[in-house]
């Protein structure tokens, strides 16, 4: 009977961990290709991160309610007194001066929006698409009311331009006017409309 040493028992031991190193250095482990589908997936959840939503809190929305309803009432106002300044200088019907206030109210208050987006590089047909869902109803509403408040005080429309009568109407007319578009302005962006369209570009 042969006898067998320690080295002889230890022997198989050590070429099974010789085969088992060869066979593990032998595979090849291929570089990580990035999944095209999960980057691309990866880049939309991160973009619906950046996209608007709507305000959660009351304190958010009265603030953008308020933003927005300014940023409509500076329009507005610099369109309508300019409109109401030349039509009453140029001895214009109350008709025809209210048209031509209400036209350069809607020119200017789309300008305040449309400008700042084209300068942040929006396309032209894009940043005039978001100033018409933006102000349009507001503007509307503050310019029905404004000119009925206009027609409604007494001589204000027939005022001459140096009279305190013209004046005082149109800064009454107006502030009436921006306090009943910010209902307005606010139910919009609650529902992710309005101004909230513009928000996310600024």
């Amino acid at each position: 009977m042969p006898h067998h040493t320690a080295t002889d028992a230890i022997a198989p031991v050590k070429s099974v961990r010789a085969l088992s190193a060869t066979a593990v250095h032998s595979i090849h482990v291929p570089h990580a290709v990035p999944d095209q589908q999960g980057t691309h997936a990866a880049g939309q959840l991160h973009a619906s991160h950046q996209a608007p939503s709507v305000p959660r809190s009351p304190q958010r929305l009265t603030r953008l309610a308020a933003q927005a309803t300014l940023h409509c009432l500076t329009g507005c106002a610099i369109g309508e007194v300019l409109g109401m300044v030349l039509g009453t200088a140029w001895g214009w019907s109350n008709g025809a001066t209210i048209a031509l206030a209400v036209t350069l109210a809607f020119v200017f208050g789309y300008a305040l929006t449309a400008i700042p987006l084209l300068k942040s590089g929006l396309p032209t047909a894009t940043a005039l698409k978001l100033a018409l869902a933006a102000d349009t109803a507001s503007i509307f509403t503050m310019e029905v009311v404004d000119n009925a408040i206009m027609l409604a005080i007494p001589g204000a429309m027939d005022a001459p331009l140096t009279s305190a009568l013209f004046w005082g109407s149109m800064i009454v007319a107006l502030v009436i006017a921006g306090f009943a578009a910010y209902p307005v302005n606010r139910w919009l962006i609650a529902r992710g409309k309005g101004h909230e369209l513009v928000h996310v570009h600024h």
